[in-house]
C-alpha cells in the first residue's frame, strides 16, 4: 500500500545521506547464485557497483541471462539489468570485492582455488556462510584469514531474509579487523537504502550466525514438548556459543545485537525457516539425511551443530546442549532422553565469570594488535 511505501523511500533517502566514501565504479563479484548470493547481488548493483553474479555452471547462467529472474532460489524478483551474469569458470580476475555466497562446507576447497581463478593480491574478500567449515569447525573468515591476511577479510551477519532483503530492506552487520573494508562495504549497502552496522568482531559476528542457526533448530526440535523447553534449548545453545566466544576475544555486543538475537528472532518468526522445519522433522523422527529433501534445500544447521559441539569439546567448553543436538542428529540421542537434557540442565555461573575474565583478556590481547586500515585496490577506469 503506498501508506507503507513512503515511509520505506524516505527511510532509504536517510540512509543514504550517510554515505561518505563512493564505492561507486568498483566491480565486484558474487560467488554463489543461491538465494542470498543472488539477493546479494542484486543489493550490489543497486549500490552502484558493477556487479558479476557468478554460477555453478554456464548453463544455470544462460538460464539467468535468458529469464532474469532466479525462479529456483529467488523467484518474483526480477534481475537488474546492469547485473552481470556468468559461471565460475569465468574467474575472478576482474573482482574489485570478493563476496563468497557458498555453503561453509565449500570454504576450504574454494579458498584453494581462488588465486588460480585469477583473485588479485589486495582485492577483500567477504565471507557470506552462516556455518562452520569441516573438519574442525572453524569459522570461514578464519580459514580466508590464514590464506589471505585478516586484514583482505571481512564477514556478513544479521537478519536478512533474501526475499525481504531485496523487497523492503534488512538489518545487516558486516565485519572485517580492516576497518576500510568494513566501512567500504557498509557503504555500499547504506546506498543500497539497508541497514547495515560496521564492526571489527568478524569472530563474534560470524559465532552468532552459527549460535542462532543451532538455537533455532534445537527451538524446532523442541516446540512440541513445550514453549518453555524450545526457549531454554535456544538460550542454552546461545550461551555455550558465547562461552566460546569469550575466549575467542569476541565482543558481547556481536551475539547479543543484529548478529546473533536479532537474526535468531528473525528466523524463529520466519513462516518457511529452514533451521526451524529441520528441527520439527528430528523431533517427528525423520532421519537427519532425509530432512533436506522433505525441506527442498540444504540446511547448514544440520552440518553446523556437529562441528560446533566438536570445536567447544576442542576448546574445553562445557556445552551438554550443543553436544546433545548433536547426537540427536546423529540419531544417538532418543527425543525424550533430548528433552530431558534440555529441562534439566543448569548453566554454571561460574562459567560466566571465567569467560568473562577471558573474554577481558583476550580483547587486550588483540588491542595491542595492530589494527590496520589497510589500503582498498583502486578504482576501475
Amino acid at each position: 500500500m503506498p501508506s507503507v511505501r513512503q515511509p520505506r523511500a524516505a527511510s532509504r533517502s536517510t540512509i543514504t545521506s550517510l554515505v561518505v566514501p563512493n564505492p561507486i565504479g568498483r566491480r565486484a563479484i558474487v560467488v554463489g547464485a543461491g538465494s542470498f548470493g543472488t539477493a546479494i547481488a542484486v543489493l550490489l548493483a543497486r549500490g552502484g557497483l558493477r556487479t558479476t553474479l557468478q554460477t555453478r555452471s554456464e548453463e544455470q547462467a544462460e538460464r539467468l541471462r535468458e529469464t532474469r529472474e532466479n525462479e529456483k532460489y529467488l523467484p518474483g524478483v526480477e534481475l537488474p539489468a546492469d547485473l552481470r551474469i556468468e559461471s565460475v569458470d569465468a574467474g575472478l580476475s576482474r573482482g574489485e570485492i570478493i563476496f563468497l555466497g557458498l555453503p561453509s562446507s565449500a570454504v576450504t576447497s574454494t579458498v584453494s582455488e581462488l588465486e588460480s581463478r585469477g583473485l588479485r593480491r589486495r582485492v577483500p574478500i567477504v565471507a557470506m556462510s552462516k556455518g562452520l567449515v569441516p573438519p574442525d569447525g572453524q569459522l570461514p573468515s578464519r580459514v580466508l584469514a590464514q590464506r589471505f591476511g585478516p586484514l583482505r577479510v571481512a564477514a556478513i551477519g544479521g537478519p536478512a531474509h533474501a526475499q525481504e532483503m531485496v523487497a523492503d530492506g534488512a538489518a545487516l552487520v558486516v565485519a572485517s579487523e580492516n576497518e576500510n573494508v568494513a566501512n567500504l562495504i557498509q557503504q555500499v549497502f547504506l546506498r543500497a537504502g539497508v541497514v547495515c552496522e560496521r564492526t571489527l568482531d568478524p569472530v563474534g559476528v560470524e559465532l552468532g550466525g552459527v549460535a542462532k542457526n543451532a538455537a533455532a533448530l534445537a527451538a524446532g526440535a523442541t516446540e512440541a514438548q513445550g514453549l518453555n523447553a524450545a526457549g531454554a534449548a535456544a538460550g542454552h545453545i546461545f550461551a555455550e556459543v558465547w562461552d566460546y566466544a569469550a575466549r575467542l576475544g569476541a565482543r558481547p555486543q556481536s551475539l547479543l545485537g543484529l548478529a546473533g538475537v536479532g537474526d535468531l528472532v528473525a528466523t524463529a518468526l520466519a513462516p518457511h525457516s529452514r533451521n526451524r522445519r529441520a528441527g520439527e522433522l528430528l523431533a517427528a523422527g525423520v532421519p537427519s539425511e532425509e530432512i533436506p529433501i522433505k525441506v527442498g534445500q540444504a540446511v547448514e544447521a544440520l552440518e553446523t551443530v556437529p562441528l560446533l559441539a566438536r570445536a567447544l569439546a576442542l576448546a574445553g567448553v562445557q556445552a551438554p546442549v550443543t553436544s546433545g543436538l548433536a547426537q540427536l542428529i546423529a540419531g544417538e540421542l532418543p527425543l525424550a532422553d533430548w528433552t530431558q537434557l534440555v529441562r534439566t540442565t543448569v548453566p554454571s555461573t561460574s562459567r560466566w565469570r571465567g569467560a568473562n575474565r577471558r573474554a577481558i583478556t583476550a580483547r587486550m590481547r588483540e588491542s595491542m594488535r595492530f589494527k590496520g586500515t589497510g589500503s582498498l585496490p583502486p578504482e576501475s577506469d
